[in-house]
This record gives C-alpha cells, structure tokens and sequence, in this order.
C-alpha cells in the first residue's frame, strides 16, 4: 500500500488517484465559482487554508502536471470572455460585484487539479486529511482483493492435491479397467453357453414330444394286439 510520503513524490501514484474527486468535499465543502466547474487560485487557497502565494508557487513548481490534471491559464480575449460570463452569473446569482482582478492572466482549477494539489501541498492539515482519506479507502479497496488472492491460491493448492491423487490413482483405474474388460469378456462366453444349452433343451423338449406320442402310438397297438388274442 502507497504511503503519504510516496503520494507526494510519486506523480504515478497520484495518478492513480485523480478520479477520486469525491473525497474533497468528505473533508470539507469546495466553494466553486458560479459556473460550478471552476476555482481560482483565491478560492484554492481558501479551501486548503492556506495563503494564495502558497498555492501560486506550488502551481509554479508543478503547471505541466496541473494542466494535465484540468488546470488552465486564460489570456487576452479567453481571460476577458471568461471575466463577462462571470460578471453575469454573479450578478445572476446576487453575490454582488465581481472581483475581478486586472491580472493579465488566470488560472483556473477544476476538481481534478484541486485534488491534484491536495496530493502536493505539503503545509495543510486539509491536504493531509484529504491523503489519508484517499489512502485509507485505498487500503479498503485492496483488502477484499487480498481475501480472494489467498482464496484462489488454497484453491490451487487443492487443485494440486486432487492432481497428485489423480496421477496415484491412475494404475489403479487402468488395473480396474483391464479386469471389467476380461469380465465382459467371459460375460459374453457365459451368454453364448446359456444360448447353446437353451438351444439344445428345446431340441430335447422335441425329442420327449415325439417319443411321447411313439410311446402312445405303442400303448394303443398292444391293447388292440390283446383284444384280438382274448378273442
């Protein structure tokens, strides 16, 4: 699990956290600007309780990763349409006058580059709470692929165990065949005797039937041979 420290010095690791957007507003309300997508640096500073030169020179110090991350600087005429939008919506919203700056440039912060620079402020508590949170539900993240981790290498323990016994028991299945196969074998034999001995009863079954009726045949000439001889 990443810590704090490796959070701040690790863009790759921050990386990996920046659809986390939720958090800030778990640790305190992000006051946007009246189109609701956007932040100055006054309002950063703010949220992060720190001093606007804080956020200015960190911004300073890491503008490639930020604008990556939804930060943008507007200029000339972007600076100046962006500046009317506002005055519209802020009047729009009765928040009173604009407080528009007459810098000739602006930057913007999206959610994104603000918990971009939560990662990055080192001097905040806001920024501390805003990491630990993040690492802490990181770490819950991971706790349930851990569990299954460790459930599917038992499960390939066993597997390997059911394997072993299968390779043990492999001879003795073969043994076990062979002898089914020789008693099919004289199974067949036995089946072809009782046919033959059926067939040779019924033979003898017809034999007994003709000698019964010569037998009768004989009966019947002896009782006609004594009439005749008592006659």
């Amino acid at each position: 699990m990443p810590t704090e420290v490796a959070l701040l010095e690790s863009q790759a690791l921050r990386a990996e956290q920046m659809g986390r957007v939720e958090v800030l507003d778990k640790i305190k309300s992000l006051v946007m600007l009246p189109d609701g997508m956007h932040l100055r640096a006054e309002e950063v500073a703010r949220y992060f309780e720190v001093s606007t030169t804080s956020v200015r020179r960190l911004t300073d110090r890491h503008q490639r990763e930020l604008v990556g991350n939804g930060m943008t600087v507007l200029r000339g005429a972007e600076l100046q349409s962006f500046h009317s939008e506002m005055v519209s919506l802020w009047k729009g919203e009765g928040l009173g006058s604009y407080p528009q700056a007459a810098a000739t440039q602006l930057r913007l912060y999206t959610r994104r580059a603000v918990l971009n620079v939560a990662m990055l402020l080192r001097d905040s508590d806001i920024a501390r709470s805003v990491r630990t949170r993040l690492l802490d539900a990181e770490e819950d993240l991971r706790a349930p692929c851990v569990s299954l981790e460790r459930r599917v290498t038992r499960i390939e323990g066993c597997l390997a165990d059911v394997g072993s016994a299968l390779q043990e028991l492999g001879p003795v299945l073969g043994r076990m065949s062979q002898r089914l196969d020789s008693l099919d074998r004289k199974l067949d034999v036995t089946h072809q005797v009782v046919n033959a001995v059926s067939i040779r009863l019924t033979d003898v079954s017809h034999d007994v039937i003709r000698l019964d009726a010569r037998m009768d045949d004989l009966a019947h000439r002896l009782r006609d041979l004594g009439r005749r001889t008592s006659g």
